[in-house]
């Protein structure tokens, strides 16, 4: 046996090899962090507190301001220089406008490098940024009350620029044309960004006045990639939809025809005469929050009037307190800088402690349904009427013509080469499993089974079958395996419906098995049944509304992943959110079903947030000084508590056809009330020093926590974080007795008297001081409420509500009697 000998200069070679392999076998995951720095941001370098008036477009460019944003810049890049080796690490961005940081592209040991290193205050790794995925102005009394009141639909909003950071926007859109429009005053308006970053799909031309400003963020998503070139455009277009679809809720264009498979109506944005500025910062394949939170840093320095965030994280951090993340730091320097900001609350509902919107600082907003429909019914050969889901054109003869009805397990080629799994013998996903002659010119009966349960079956797949196999038309329909299904309206090119209901479902069962002769081995040898698709594509009004939507997410409110309660109420406020119709993108990168589309009905809190951010554009115009506290405060005194009916709102619950009388921790105050909310006589503002006095006061949050995520010390933390200057109370322990005062400004130009009534949650008394009180224009009045414990709580985590009422004079415009609600909220801690 011969052995094999190295020289010495081989066998290092050979050994930094191995070392070589080693290191690449065993290399650190690289992932995005995001750091927060010491030292003031440009905007509130010098500033020793801000009452949220909002700052000077000049502050943010003027000669100084600039060259302290290069010192931030240049300090970032000396620390990472000093700390990490060369080329070990990518900076993606500085943020240096209202927080002063930076992200970076790097290992697990490098961020704990960085977290230890003087002049660090905080290092969170990147969790991913979730989408929160016409009729409304209507539902809302805009156009006989706000509108009205602003010199009709083009006048409404006007002055007013409103931040979208979302996946960019469609500029081709008749929703976002600019018909006539002004040039934006930019000596009265705070908007100083006039950035048009053309690209792909997206001409300079594209900043058309309407859109006043557009920009893109993807160096985090480049970094996290890899990216798909053909859907994830480098530009301001939106290739998702999602974020035209948002930009139009707020401020579409009036009156613009909505055309899918047909005419849907006409559609108009809550405030259509404001303008929109552009933060594209989530892509079809992936989005992070550091890009969302470089594109809030823009938006602010750009000097939007209202940002609108249908984005952000899909869960809770994990080590951090909720609202203590860059994510929530970058809100809060947003309302310091005078920006109102509404957050969607997020898609988990119906469970509790489920909402995504944690700060008191934004409006958290949660999704309501109206009263519009649009029924679609399956006529049977046997007269029978099932009522379903989908905006479909009708079978020919709009059943006045039946057509042979096949269940899709029946017409299964019985010699095909195919997987005999469900969605092939079942779910209708591909044409080669069926047979042509049996389906063509049939209802075809297609069952929702394992591969819609795993969300590996599409509705896109069975449209694909029926046109290239000549359906006359297609039902999915609920499995008794798998329950009841929840199902959308979605505009369908072929005559089509959904089932979702297994009582409904078998129905239609038992009509097609009577009608339907069988062999020997149970194969189908003679179809009998019939049926006919009824037009589905006209809208039905009337019927309870508002009700809260299933998937709307719910308080309580919390500040750790353990879901431990927080002294918030969450959401703030409810808005329509529901099968919305808005503005899309024809590619519909996400959405293959869209695919060429210019508008969509969707539903998601997604869809309830710029509501809320159209609202505030018409309360700024009408109220130019209101800080963002105050223009909250007006919108939540002010929601409607009662539905269609005159009953105390209900919400869905997690089966179908399941109600129950909606607490503050599903609508927040309540119903978004647009008119109201331009004159509510009171408000409770708060500012920038009142929130961090709250994060000094909170359980579990130390003084140097604050210190780390807001650069701020604790020098007067509040006695109680339920002290906070709010329009509601939440306290989620009350043992004994506790005084919560409130001081509320009087915003009407009159003198007010108001008169105090209560309703005091189960198990305690509340007494006010005063019980009745005058306020004069501009005059602030402070109000106590004691509430003290009668009842020991028996129920473990168990949350009782109520309500203070200040109860004013009538209305002169309405006749109506001016009542300002503090909603309660209270856990009376065990034995307490």
């Amino acid at each position: 046996m011969t052995r094999l000998g190295f020289n010495p200069a081989t066998r290092i070679g050979v050994a930094l090899l191995a070392f070589t392999i080693f290191r690449i076998c065993f290399a650190e995951k690289r992932e995005i962090y995001l750091a927060l720095m010491e030292g003031d941001p440009v905007a509130f370098a010098g500033v020793s507190s801000s009452p949220e008036h909002g700052l000077s477009r000049h502050n943010l460019n003027r000669k100084v301001s600039r060259a302290h944003a290069k010192r931030l810049v240049n300090s970032h890049d000396q620390l990472l220089q000093s700390v990490l080796e060369t080329g070990s690490y990518k900076k993606l961005y500085s943020f240096n406008h209202v927080i002063n940081g930076f992200s970076v592209h790097i290992t697990e040991s490098q961020a704990k490098r960085l977290k230890e290193t003087p002049g660090v205050r905080l290092v969170e790794r990147d969790r991913g940024a979730k989408l929160m995925t016409t009729y409304t102005p209507q539902f809302l009394g805009l156009r006989q009350g706000a509108w009205s009141q602003l010199g009709g639909p083009r006048n409404a909003g006007e002055g007013i620029v409103l931040g979208f950071v979302d996946t960019g926007i469609n500029p081709a859109h008749p929703s976002f044309a600019n018909l006539g429009l002004p040039p934006l005053n930019r000596s009265t308006s705070r908007f100083s960004g006039a950035a048009c970053e053309a690209g792909l799909l997206f001409p300079v031309f594209s900043c058309n006045g309407k859109i006043v400003s557009a920009r893109f963020f993807s160096a985090g998503a480049r970094a996290a990639g890899p990216l798909n070139p053909a859907v994830d455009i480098l530009s301001p277009f939106d290739a998702v939809g999602h974020g035209s679809h948002v930009a139009a809720i707020a401020a579409g264009n009036p009156d613009v025809a909505v055309v899918a498979n047909g005419l849907y109506g006409w559609a108009s944005g809550v405030a259509p005469g404001a303008r929109i500025a552009v933060y594209k910062a989530v892509y079809p394949t992936l989005g992070t929050m550091t890009d969302v939170v470089a594109a809030i840093d823009q938006a602010v320095r750009d000097g939007v009037d209202a940002l609108s965030l249908s984005v952000g994280p899909d869960e809770a951090p994990e080590d951090t307190p909720t609202l203590l993340s860059v994510f929530d730091m970058a809100m809060l320097s947003a309302r310091r800088a005078g920006v109102f900001v509404a957050q969607a609350v997020g898609n988990k509902g119906p469970s509790p402690s489920t909402v995504l919107s944690y700060g008191p600082w934004t409006v958290g907003v949660a999704a309501a349904s109206t009263d519009r429909t649009y029924p679609v019914s399956l006529l049977l050969g046997s007269g029978q009427r099932i009522s379903g889901v989908g905006l479909t054109g009708p079978t020919l003869g709009n059943g006045m013509i039946q057509y042979k009805l096949v269940l899709a397990k029946d017409a299964i080629l019985p010699y095909g080469v195919f997987p005999r799994t469900p969605p092939y013998t079942e779910e209708c996903q591909s044409p080669r499993a069926l047979d042509p002659t049996v389906v063509l010119g049939s209802v075809v009966i297609c069952t929702f089974s394992a591969g819609f349960f795993n969300r590996t079956s599409s509705l896109t797949a069975i449209l694909n079958t029926a046109i290239s196999l000549r359906f006359a038309g297609f039902v999915l329909v609920a499995n008794p395996a798998y329950g009841d299904f929840i199902s959308e309206p979605i505009p369908f090119p072929v005559p089509g419906m959904m089932i979702p209901r297994v009582a409904d479902a078998q129905i239609l069962s038992r009509y097609y098995e009577q009608e339907t002769v069988r062999g020997r081995g149970g194969a189908a040898t003679r179809f009998g049944a019939t049926a006919a698709i009824r037009e589905g594509r006209v809208a039905s009004f009337g019927g309870r509304a508002p009700t809260v939507s299933r998937f709307s997410s719910r308080g309580p409110d919390y500040i750790d992943v353990k879901k431990t309660p927080m002294d918030v109420l969450k959401p703030d406020i409810l808005a329509p959110g529901h099968q919305v119709w808005a503005a899309w993108s024809p590619m519909s990168a996400s959405e293959p079903i869209l695919v060429g589309q210019s508008f969509a009905l969707l539903s998601g809190t997604s869809m309830a947030t710029p509501h809320v951010v159209g609202a505030a554009a018409l309360i700024k115009q009408v109220n130019p000084s209101w800080t963002p506290s105050m223009i909250a405060s007006a919108m939540l005194t002010t929601a409607t508590k009662r539905d269609s009916y005159g009953d105390l709102i209900m919400a869905e619950g997690s089966d179908f056809s399941s109600f129950s009388r909606a607490t503050p921790f599903d609508v927040g105050s309540g119903l978004l009330n647009p008119t109201s909310a331009l004159n509510p006589g009171l408000v409770f503002p708060s500012d920038y020093e009142d929130y961090i006095s709250f994060l000094c006061s909170l359980p579990k949050i130390d003084p140097y926590m604050v210190r780390a995520a807001t650069g701020e010390s604790c020098a007067r933390p509040l006695t109680y974080p339920s002290d906070l200057n709010l329009p509601s109370v939440t306290i989620s322990a009350l043992a004994g007795v506790r005084t919560v005062r409130r001081r509320m400004k009087n915003v009407s130009a009159r003198q007010l008297t108001f008169a105090v009534s209560m309703r005091p949650p189960n198990g305690t008394v509340i007494s006010v001081n005063p019980p009745w009180f005058t306020i004069d224009p501009q005059g602030v009045q402070d109000l106590d409420m004691e509430i003290r414990v009668t009842k020991a709580s028996t129920e473990l985590g168990q949350f009782y509500h109520g309500e203070v009422v200040l109860t004013g004079p009538a209305d002169p415009s309405s006749q109506s009697l001016l009542e300002v609600p503090i909603t309660l909220s209270i856990r009376v801690q065990p034995g307490g």
